[in-house]
C-alpha cells in the first residue's frame, strides 16, 4: 500500500511539473510583468544571455534603455533586462519588446537565432539604416508576433517567413520592402494580423489568393501604398471559390494602389464581417455597388480620390453602424439633396464624418439635422448654391464645417451657430455670403481655424473675433473691411500661425504692435492702407507680405534679431526708403525677397550674397546704384532676378550664365549697364524671359542664342511660375509654402503685370540699346518665343529669311534700326502675330501679300521710303514684280546647275538621234536628201510666183 501511495504521489508531481512547463510557453505583457513581481528568482540561460548581448552590440545603442543590459554581477539575469521577458518555468527568453524606443541601430545580429523559444519580437521604430531583413528570422519557428514597423529596412521579404507557421501577428509596414511573390504566405494559417503597408507588390497579380487562401482567422489586412495591380478576374473567381464566406476579416485597408472596380467582386464575399474598408486613392469607376449596402457591421467606408460617379439606391441601405463616410475627390454628380437621401436612416444617430468635398454635387443644402451625431461635414469645392439653412446650427456635435469654394449666397447670422459649441474649424471662404452678427454677439464656440475669405465681413472689423482666444489660423482676406486695425487684434491672435488680412481697406499704423508672437507666424497684410514703420516684433515672422500699403521708414527691423526664420519677405509697392541694411547674413533661410517699387537708394550690400537658399530676388523700381553685386554669384538657387528700373551701371557679368543654372527670369531693363552681351548668357538653358532693354549695351547679338533650350521648345505646360519650398526652420517644422512669381514689363507698347499666366510668356527684349551688326539667323531656332523686341538699336543687314520659323510669335518689334532689304514672305505665315512694328528702317520692295501683314496699321511700316504695297498707300511700280529677288528662301530658282546639265544631255541625245541615223543608214540618208531637194524646188517656185504677182500688182 505504501509503495502504491509513493507511486501515486510521484505521478502527481510529474503531472504538475508537466502542466507548469506548458504554461511557461504563454506570451503576454501581463503575464511577463507578473514574472517580474514573483518572489521566485528566475535565472536566464547563459547561451541566450550571450545572444542578447551580441544583439545589443549589433544595435550599437548606448542609451539608458539598455542600462540594465550587461555582464556585471548585478546584471547577470537577462530576464530582468528592459524589454526581455522569460518563461517563469523554463527560463527561456520568450519575448523581446524594444518597440517604440526610437533609436539608431546598425544590424539585427545573427546571434538572435539562439533564442529558439522566442514567441514575441517587436523592434518597431529602430532605424536599421537601409539594411535587409535577415533570412535567419525565418528559423525562429516559435514566433507568434513579429513587428518590424518603421525600421528603415529595404530589399526582398525573405521567403523563409513561410517557416513561421505559428505566426499570428506580422507587421512589416512603413519600410522599403518588396516582394516578387507572396508564396510564403499560405503556410501562415494562424495569421490574424497582416500589415505590409508601403511594400512594393507591383508584380504580385495573385495577391488576393496568396493573402486570403487558407486563412480563415485573418482579422486585420493592410496592403496600403503597395502599388497593387488590379487582379485578373480569373484569379478573383478562384479566390472566391477557395475562401470561406464566414471569414472573420474585419479590417481591410487597400488605399493608394492601382485597383479598379473589379476589386468589388472580391469584397462581395465579406459583407457580414467588415468593420473598416478603405479603397481611397485607386482607380475605381462607375457607381458604388449595392453589395456594400449589405455590410451591416461597417463603421468606416473610404472611397475618396477615385472616379466614382454616384451611388445606387441600395449602396448604403443597411449600413446602420456607419460612422465615417469618405467620398471626397470623386466625380459624384446630381443634387446634393438626393444624394443625402440615399444615406441610411438607421445610421442617422451613428454617422459622425461625412466628406463629400471636391465633387460636382449641385443644388441647395438640405436639412441635415437628422444626422445628430455629425462631427465632420465637408462639402467644399462642389457646385452648391442657395442659402445655408439655419438648421445647421442644431448640429450640436459638429466640430468641422467646410462649405468653401461653392456658389452659396445669403446672410449668415447667429442662428446658424446657435448650438455649435464644439465647433473648432469653420470655412465659408470663396462664396457670396454676408456675415451679419450683432456687435455684442458672443459665439458659443472657440475656433482653432477661421476661414472667411471673400465673404462680406465688413465694413467694420468683426468684434466677435475678440472672443476667439486660441485660434491658430485666420483668413478674412477680401472681406470688405474698411476699418482701423484694432489694438486688441494682436493680443488675441498672438498664438496664431497663419493670419491673412490682405485685400481689404484696413487702416492704421504698426506703432502699437509690441506683442511677441508665440510661433513663427505667416502674416499676409498686402493691399491695405497700413502706415508707419515696420516694428521689430515682425522679425519673428516666417512669412511676411506687407506689399501694396503706405508703409514708410527703413528695413532696420531685419537687424533686430540674429535668430530669424524668415523665408518669404514681400515689401513691394510701399514708401520705404534709405539704404538696405547690411545684416543679410543672418537671414540665410530667406527664399523670396521682393523690395520692388520703393525708394531705396545706395548700393546693393555684398551680404545679400549670403542668401544661399534664395530663389526669387526683385529690387525693381528703386534708386540703386553701382555695379551688379558680384556676391550674388553664390546664390546659385536663384530662378528669378529682377533689377529693372534702377541706376545700376557697369558691364553685364559673364558669370550670370555660369552661376545660375536654374534661372528662368532675368530682367535688367532701364538701367545704365554697358559693354557687350556676354556669350555665357547662352548657358541659361531654362530662361523664359530675358529683358535688357533701355541700357547702353553695345556690340552684336550673340549667335549662340539657339542654345537657350526652353525658348527653343514650343508651348509650356505650366500657366504660372510657382515655387514650393520646405518651411522648416531649425527644430520648428512649418508646412511647405507655395508662392507664385509675377513680373511687370512693357508688352505691345504698354506696361503689364503677369502672374497666373506668367509661365506662358516667353520673351526676349533687347530694345533701346546700341546693338550693332545683323540679326543672327540662330535666333529663329527659338520657336517657343512669344515676343521678340530688338527695336531702337543700330542693327543692320536684312531680316533673316527664316523668320517665319517663329510660329509662336505674338509680338515682333524691329523698328528704329538700319535694317534693309525686302520683308521676307515667310513673315506672312506667322498666323498668331498680333503686334508688328517695322517702322523707321530702310526696308524696300513690296510688302508680301498675306492675311497677316495687310491687317496691320500703315504706321507699323512708316519711314521705310522704298517700301510699297498694301496697307501702305504707295503702290509698287510693277505690280507683277516678284515679292523678293535676293533674300528669300522660297524664291523660284529656275536657272540652276541641274538645268544646264539637263539641257546638255538633251542636246546630245537629240543630235545623235537624228544625225546618227543619217550617217549609218544609207536608204534613210538618200530619202532625207531627196526630201531636201524637193523642198528646195518647191520653195523656189513659190517665191518666183509671189514676185511675179507683186510686179503685176504695181504695174
Amino acid at each position: 500500500m505504501k509503495g502504491d501511495g509513493r507511486c501515486l504521489k510521484l505521478f502527481l508531481a510529474f503531472s504538475i511539473l508537466f502542466l507548469q512547463n506548458i504554461k511557461g510557453g504563454e506570451v503576454g505583457h501581463s503575464h511577463s510583468h507578473s514574472l517580474r513581481d514573483a518572489k521566485v528568482t528566475v535565472r536566464c540561460i547563459e547561451k541566450e544571455r550571450q545572444a542578447l548581448l551580441a544583439f545589443k552590440r549589433g544595435l550599437g545603442d548606448e542609451l539608458k534603455q539598455f542600462s540594465l543590459w550587461g555582464s556585471e554581477a548585478q546584471k547577470q539575469d537577462c530576464c530582468r533586462w528592459e524589454g526581455v521577458y522569460c518563461s517563469n518555468q523554463t527560463g527561456h527568453v520568450i519575448q523581446l519588446d524594444l518597440g517604440d524606443l526610437f533609436f539608431q541601430g546598425k544590424m539585427i545580429s545573427p546571434k538572435l537565432i539562439e533564442l529558439q523559444h522566442l514567441q514575441y519580437l517587436d523592434l518597431a521604430f529602430i532605424d536599421f539604416n537601409g539594411s535587409q531583413i535577415p533570412d535567419f528570422i525565418g528559423s525562429l519557428t516559435n514566433l507568434r508576433n513579429l513587428s518590424l514597423y518603421y525600421c528603415n529596412l529595404v530589399g526582398q521579404i525573405p521567403s523563409s517567413f513561410g517557416n513561421l507557421t505559428q505566426l499570428q501577428h506580422l507587421d512589416l509596414s512603413n519600410n522599403q520592402l518588396q516582394a516578387e511573390n507572396l508564396n510564403w504566405l499560405p503556410a501562415l494559417s494562424s495569421l490574424t494580423y497582416l500589415d505590409l503597408n508601403g511594400a512594393n507588390l507591383s508584380t504580385v497579380f495573385d495577391w488576393p489568393e496568396a493573402v486570403l487562401n487558407k486563412r480563415p482567422k485573418l482579422i486585420f489586412l493592410r496592403l496600403a501604398n503597395c502599388n497593387l495591380p488590379p487582379p485578373p478576374t480569373p484569379i478573383l473567381s478562384t479566390t472566391l471559390s477557395k475562401t470561406n464566406s464566414s471569414t472573420s476579416l474585419e479590417y481591410v485597408d487597400l488605399n493608394n494602389n492601382h485597383l479598379t472596380s473589379s476589386i468589388f467582386l472580391w469584397l462581395s464575399n465579406y459583407s457580414t464581417s467588415l468593420v473598416f474598408l478603405d479603397l481611397s486613392y485607386n482607380n475605381l469607376t462607375g457607381f458604388i455597388p449595392d453589395f456594400l449596402g449589405n455590410m451591416s457591421s461597417l463603421e468606416y467606408l473610404g472611397l475618396s480620390d477615385n472616379q466614382i460617379e454616384g451611388a445606387n439606391p441600395n449602396s448604403f441601405a443597411r449600413l446602420c453602424n456607419l460612422r465615417r463616410l469618405y467620398l471626397q475627390t470623386n466625380h459624384l454628380r446630381g443634387q446634393i439633396s438626393k444624394f443625402v437621401q440615399l444615406l441610411p436612416i438607421c445610421a442617422q444617430n451613428s454617422l459622425e464624418d461625412l466628406l463629400l468635398s471636391e465633387n460636382v454635387l449641385a443644388g441647395s443644402l438640405n436639412n441635415l439635422t437628422s444626422f445628430s451625431s455629425l462631427k465632420l461635414l465637408f462639402l467644399n469645392a462642389n457646385r452648391l448654391s442657395g442659402k445655408i439653412p439655419e438648421s445647421i446650427g442644431q448640429l450640436s456635435q459638429l466640430e468641422i464645417m467646410d462649405f468653401s469654394m461653392n456658389s452659396l449666397k445669403g446672410v449668415v447670422s447667429e442662428t446658424h451657430f446657435s448650438k455649435l459649441s464644439k465647433l473648432k474649424h469653420l470655412d465659408l471662404s470663396s462664396n457670396s455670403l454676408v456675415l451679419n452678427f450683432h456687435s455684442d454677439w458672443v459665439p458659443p464656440f472657440q475656433l482653432n481655424n477661421i476661414y472667411l475669405a471673400s465673404c462680406k465681413v465688413g465694413p467694420h472689423f468683426p468684434k466677435w473675433l475678440q472672443t476667439q482666444n486660441d485660434s491658430s489660423q485666420l483668413d478674412i482676406s477680401n472681406a470688405g473691411i474698411s476699418d482701423i486695425l484694432p489694438s486688441w487684434f494682436w493680443i488675441i491672435f498672438r498664438n496664431a500661425e497663419f493670419i491673412n488680412l490682405s485685400q481689404n481697406l484696413i487702416r492704421g499704423i504698426f506703432t502699437n504692435l509690441i506683442v511677441r508672437f508665440t510661433y513663427s507666424v505667416e502674416l499676409h497684410l498686402s493691399s491695405n492702407q497700413i502706415e508707419g514703420p515696420i516694428p521689430s516684433t515682425l522679425s519673428q515672422a516666417s512669412y511676411l507680405d506687407l506689399s501694396n500699403n503706405n508703409i514708410s521708414g527703413s528695413l532696420s527691423f531685419l537687424c533686430a534679431s540674429a535668430d530669424m526664420s524668415l523665408t518669404y519677405l514681400n515689401l513691394s509697392s510701399n514708401s520705404l526708403s534709405g539704404e538696405l541694411p547690411d545684416c543679410w547674413s543672418h537671414l540665410d533661410t530667406l527664399v523670396m525677397l521682393d523690395l520692388s517699387n520703393n525708394s531705396f537708394s545706395g548700393k546693393i550690400p555684398k551680404t545679400i550674397g549670403s542668401l544661399l537658399r534664395m530663389e526669387t530676388l526683385k529690387l525693381r523700381s528703386n534708386r540703386f546704384v553701382g555695379e551688379f553685386p558680384s556676391s550674388l554669384k553664390n546664390c546659385t538657387s536663384l530662378e528669378v532676378i529682377d533689377l529693372g528700373d534702377n541706376k545700376l551701371s557697369g558691364p553685364i557679368p559673364t558669370w550670370l550664365g555660369v552661376s545660375f543654372k536654374n534661372l528662368v527670369i532675368l530682367m535688367l531693363s532701364t538701367n545704365h549697364f554697358n559693354g557687350s552681351m556676354p556669350s555665357q548668357l547662352c548657358h541659361l538653358t531654362h530662361i523664359k524671359i530675358m529683358d535688357f532693354s533701355m541700357n547702353n549695351i553695345s556690340g552684336s547679338i550673340p549667335k549662340c542664342l539657339n542654345n537657350l533650350t526652353t525658348l527653343a521648345q514650343k508651348g509650356n505646360p505650366n500657366l504660372s511660375s510657382t515655387h514650393t519650398y520646405d518651411g522648416s526652420c531649425g527644430d520648428e517644422q512649418i508646412a511647405p509654402i507655395n508662392y507664385e512669381d509675377d513680373a511687370s514689363f512693357i508688352w505691345k507698347g504698354r506696361m503689364h503685370t503677369y502672374k497666373s499666366t506668367l509661365g506662358l510668356v516667353k520673351r526676349i527684349d533687347l530694345s533701346s540699346n546700341r546693338l550693332t551688326g545683323e540679326i543672327p539667323s540662330e535666333i529663329t531656332h527659338l520657336v517657343g518665343l512669344i515676343s521678340l523686341n530688338l527695336s531702337r538699336n543700330q542693327l543692320t543687314g536684312q531680316i533673316t529669311p527664316e523668320i517665319g520659323n517663329l510660329q509662336s510669335l505674338d509680338s515682333l518689334d524691329l523698328s528704329r534700326n538700319h535694317i534693309d532689304g525686302r520683308i521676307p514672305t515667310s513673315l506672312a505665315r506667322i498666323d498668331r502675330l498680333s503686334f508688328l512694328d517695322l517702322s523707321y528702317n530702310n526696308l524696300s520692295g513690296k510688302i508680301p501679300t498675306g492675311t497677316q501683314l495687310q491687317s496691320f496699321d500703315p504706321l507699323d511700316y512708316a519711314e521705310n521710303p522704298q517700301l510699297c504695297g498694301p496697307p501702305l498707300k504707295k503702290m509698287c511700280a510693277d505690280q507683277n514684280e516678284p515679292t523678293d529677288l535676293s533674300n528669300e528662301e522660297d524664291k523660284d530658282e529656275f536657272i540652276t546647275l541641274g538645268f544646264y546639265i539637263s539641257m546638255g544631255i538633251g542636246f546630245v541625245a537629240g543630235f545623235w538621234g537624228v544625225c546618227g541615223t543619217l550617217i549609218f543608214n544609207r536608204p534613210w540618208r538618200y530619202a532625207y536628201f531627196k526630201f531636201l531637194n524637193d523642198l528646195n524646188d518647191w520653195l523656189y517656185v513659190r517665191i518666183a510666183l509671189i514676185k511675179r504677182q507683186l510686179k503685176l500688182a504695181h504695174a
